[in-house]
């Protein structure tokens, strides 16, 4: 089968079309956050709050591993839940105020 001029254009058109869908986002510009006005302490702080327990259960699976030891786990814990009480204060001191 010869391939046809007709053909190489179908092919270079395909080909065009799946460039341009792959490439169009690079060019498009950047959106900016929107902030966040009434809420961006307390996202700030039930962020701090989630990333401390989220960091707490790592430890405790490291620990289970054998990569920690009991006393740098107790020692992460601790700093972890000191991190996650400061949120939850917070918290519960902007939910009051």
């Amino acid at each position: 089968m010869m391939a046809t001029p007709a053909l190489f254009v179908l092919g270079l058109v395909v080909i065009l079309i799946a460039s341009l869908f792959v490439v169009t986002p690079l060019f498009r510009p950047v959106r900016a956050a929107a902030p966040d006005d009434d809420g961006s302490e307390r996202a700030r702080w039930e962020r701090q709050k989630r990333q401390a327990l989220a960091a707490i259960r790592e430890a405790e699976m490291d620990h289970r591993m054998g990569k920690l030891s009991d006393e740098d786990l107790a020692t992460q814990r601790g700093r972890f839940e000191e991190q996650a009480l400061a949120a939850l204060a917070a918290l519960e001191k902007e939910g009051r105020g």
